[in-house]
């Protein structure tokens, strides 16, 4: 779950991004690591059913304007991932940040709202066609500290596509929209994340993504990194990346997502 200096972009990055360069090594959905990060873009894959998933991280942002600099510190961005029927997710998540001007010493600090979603599958992928998942999420205002407390009840949803362009690639976008910020104003948000595996264990990537708010200017950034996949159940990534528009210098952030199986399965 990473946050931008622009509040438009929080729902970007609120669910952890997805891992759409884990590779299996069986067509199994129980064998396969799917994650929702270190990208910003959301897999359309739903978590088997029973399977609990929980993805975290912490991660570091920092841009500077007229001699002032902001920085910050995002800890425990925790997404937590059930499968509670065979064609549907249900998501929870919540991160606690530290917001920092160091040219005015001012700092900020809490909880952000609490994510609650689900994802459902729409379409499996055939042919030339994509897999197709939708998910949406709501914020709730009462769960964050009084930092990060927005005075209205976050809303997002967006449509998730994903295509295997070889056994080794993929190539995966979201389409979709977010309202918040105490505004009624929509922001449109966009991703696209290229997946390439360089061994069994090793993958890399490198996104585009961004927002277009009605009223405001539209805001666009990139990223890049590596994950590890320890096991068929466990994780390990690492992202850097930077703004396209003015916005962010940099991003730095590390991670690791671990799979619980089903007492079933």
């Amino acid at each position: 779950m990473l946050t931008k200096p622009n509040k438009n972009s929080l729902f970007i990055g609120i669910a952890l991004k997805a891992s759409v360069f884990s590779f299996a090594q069986s067509n199994s959905k129980a064998e396969s690591l799917i994650t929702d990060r270190p990208d910003q873009t959301e897999s359309s894959t739903v978590m088997s059913k029973g399977f609990l998933q929980i993805e975290t991280g912490a991660s570091y942002e920092a841009f500077e304007s007229n001699n002032i600099k902001n920085e910050e510190f995002t800890f425990n961005t925790t997404l937590m991932r059930f499968g509670l029927l065979d064609n549907l997710e249900l998501r929870l998540g919540w991160h606690f940040i530290e917001g920092k001007t160091t040219t005015l010493s001012n700092i900020s600090s809490g909880f952000s709202p609490l994510l609650l979603g689900v994802k459902t599958g729409i379409a499996k992928e055939n042919g030339c066609f994509p897999e197709i998942g939708l998910l949406g999420h709501l914020y709730l205002p009462f769960t964050a500290s009084n930092d990060y407390k927005p005075g209205t009840t976050g809303v997002d949803f967006r449509f998730a596509f994903a295509h295997t362009l070889n056994k080794n690639s993929s190539l995966s976008y979201n389409l979709g929209a977010a309202w918040g910020n105490d505004s009624p104003e929509a922001s449109y948000v966009y991703t696209i994340s290229y997946g390439q595996s360089i061994t069994n264990k090793l993958g890399a990537y490198a996104e585009l993504y961004g927002d277009i708010p009605e009223n405001n200017k539209a805001n666009h950034f990139w990223d890049a990194g590596l994950t590890y996949l320890i096991n068929n159940n466990a994780q390990l990534d690492v992202t850097i990346g930077s703004s396209i528009t003015k916005g962010q210098d940099i991003l730095l952030s590390a991670g690791a997502s671990f799979r619980i199986p089903s007492n079933q399965n």
